[in-house]
């Protein structure tokens, strides 16, 4: 394959969100072979990220992102790749420009003074202040001992904003994340108690943001944000599975078992984390008589590509139970397809449900990996709560 001659190491990219205003986001990856076929490892933080199907076509190589209905088309170099990243879930602005180079390890440029511990603490976020849309975050950063480099998260109502990194240079703060599916860059004035600035999602998402250190900052409980109607009544979904088959909460398969019931897509960062982290709860309690069944909400209605992406995610992330294709998006349609469920503000959207199949507990969102502590509660907690089930 062409891509031999790229060269094995690190490289830093830049996709140009806006090349009239200079907004470039930067993120690393390894380029490496395995068995003489290449392999890109995406770095952010502590998230490695392998990627895996690459082909060339024509003179252009074609990296598929993994998961992601997302990919790189571009052309090598001298010293790296250059072409687009290519957003397959947008109608508009789905093209962003990219290079690479070789041999450069940084992620944003070195600074010259050094700002110690100002991250320090929980940080009260607010997206679009003074607006009709403003949201709240909880922000958590870490300050690598002696150095100016950053890493850390934003935990919302619906989910967080997984690895984020970058560094503190000349009084702001730089972060970013590329995951496949999300472009991320947070860019803020630093001051002692206050970051100011602006957020920018790919090209199509631009917003004012501000942070005050706040150590008794909390979000509202995931659990009491999605409600149930009738709780004393049985759930019931029935719907067709990713193999084609219809399945009921009500085949002997579900009959007096506890169910896990996962409102995700497959287009969905939080959502993969969630999916992994139900794969191996699986593995390890189905045989007591646990089961999940996920309910894929999709960008697309059309059959094919339904089945194409749901697929992809099962094979990647070595899921074992049904997931089910309601063929429609968004958290409108999966309200008017669950009447029952009252308040569905996010993907994922988890339901605990006992052996009577009625709900137990609704979670909003997921507090993955990239949250540290609140990651590792969340995963006891939800342990516990499935030997409760279990034990009924």
């Amino acid at each position: 394959m062409e891509a031999k001659k790229l060269k094995a190491g690190i490289y830093r990219a830049v996709l140009r969100l806006n090349s009239a205003e200079g907004i470039e986001l930067p993120f690393n990856y390894e380029w490496k072979y395995e068995h003489k076929k290449p392999v890109m490892i995406i770095h952010n933080a502590d998230e490695r990220i392998r990627v895996d199907e690459i082909s060339l076509q024509g003179d252009s190589l074609i990296i598929q992102l993994p998961v992601f209905d997302t990919e790189f088309h571009c052309k090598q170099t001298e010293n790296g790749l250059e072409g687009f990243w290519i957003n397959h879930y947008r109608t508009t602005a789905q093209r962003i420009a990219f290079t690479s180079v070789y041999g450069e390890s940084h992620r944003f440029s070195p600074s010259q003074g050094l700002m110690k511990n100002v991250l320090l603490g929980k940080w009260e976020t607010e997206f679009s202040p003074g607006t009709s849309t403003t949201s709240k975050a909880l922000g958590l950063f870490h300050q690598v001992e002696g150095t100016d480099q950053v890493t850390g998260t934003f935990l919302t109502e619906t989910g967080d904003y997984r690895y984020l990194e970058g560094m503190i240079k000349d009084a702001h703060l730089y972060l970013s994340a590329f995951d496949g599916s999300h472009a991320f860059l947070f860019i803020a004035q630093v001051t002692e108690n206050k970051l100011q600035g602006q957020f920018f999602s790919g090209t199509h998402w631009k917003e004012d943001w501000v942070a005050i250190r706040n150590d008794n900052f909390s979000l509202r409980d995931a659990e009491q944000i999605t409600s149930i109607r009738n709780p004393d009544l049985p759930f019931e979904v029935s719907m067709k599975a990713l193999d084609g088959n219809t399945v009921s909460l009500s085949d002997a398969r579900y009959l007096n078992k506890p169910v896990i019931v996962q409102l995700m897509g497959s287009w969905c960062p939080n959502c993969m984390d969630e999916s992994r982290f139900f794969s191996e709860i699986y593995k390890q309690y189905n045989s007591q008589g646990l089961e999940i069944i996920a309910l894929a909400f999709e960008k697309t209605s059309d059959p094919q590509k339904v089945q194409q992406q749901v697929t992809r995610l099962k094979e990647k992330l070595n899921i074992s139970y049904a997931i089910l294709l309601p063929l429609v998006s968004g958290k409108d349609k999966a309200g008017e397809l669950l009447p029952r469920l009252s308040g569905i503000t996010a993907f994922p959207t988890t339901l605990f449900l006992n052996r009577q199949h009625q709900a137990v507990k609704i979670h909003t969102g997921f507090s993955g990996p990239a949250t540290g502590a609140d990651y590792e509660v969340y995963k006891q907690r939800t342990e516990n709560l499935i030997k409760h089930l279990l034990q009924e």
